[in-house]
């Protein structure tokens, strides 16, 4: 299989994808049908022409730019709505978006903040993760830096967007994939990346 150098129309996920391979937890198999893909959005292609869904959303939350990683997994989380979800994880959502319209430290931390009040199951609590994981620094403020790991914010995405996947309805977890991974691409390509609600 070839692909080509660059994916038109798909600049931020045109980026090697050999560096991000160690952070996928990738089987052999999966490992060899990348063999030879050029860039992550060549990989996104491949996994998703073979089934592999949630390997595909794992690749894509790493690959993303971490802004656009983070307001993707909101734009999944909002994409399958919970009529019972706490108000604590609603709060999380919106501090997620607040920061990666206004990428400060302050709202970063505020994410995290809001993260901590939630119990960690929600795909809008890794969203408020995602952005914090995404700064330089996880200590106190004023405290010496503790950098985050460059792959920290896409455990948490690819964490959120799972869940977000399987939530009220895991049965409809297959259909879901399908609509995240354009959600993904859009972003990659410049867009909002929004999906329309589920109805029941």
């Amino acid at each position: 299989m070839s692909d080509p150098t660059t994916i038109p129309g798909l600049p931020k996920l045109a980026i090697p994808l050999g560096p991000l391979l160690p952070r996928l937890e990738l089987t052999a198999a999966h490992l060899a049908l990348l063999e030879g893909a050029v860039d992550a959005a060549a990989g996104l292609d491949r996994l998703a022409a073979h089934g592999d869904m949630p390997e595909a959303m794992r690749l894509a939350a790493h690959a993303l730019p971490r802004r656009e990683a983070v307001w993707w997994c909101c734009m999944c989380a909002r994409a399958v709505p919970d009529p019972a979800l706490p108000a604590a994880d609603t709060a999380a959502l919106l501090a997620a978006e607040a920061w990666v319209r206004k990428p400060e430290d302050a709202i970063r931390r505020a994410a995290m903040a809001a993260a901590q009040r939630t119990g960690f199951r929600s795909p809008e609590a890794w969203a408020a993760v995602g952005a914090f994981w995404s700064g330089d620094s996880m200590a106190p403020e004023g405290q010496p830096l503790v950098p985050p790991g460059p792959h920290m914010t896409g455990v948490a995405i690819a964490g959120g967007v799972v869940i977000a996947a399987v939530r009220r309805r895991p049965e409809r977890a297959e259909q879901r994939f399908p609509r995240f991974l354009a959600a993904a691409r859009d972003i990659a390509a410049g867009g909002a990346g929004r999906i329309p609600p589920e109805e029941d």
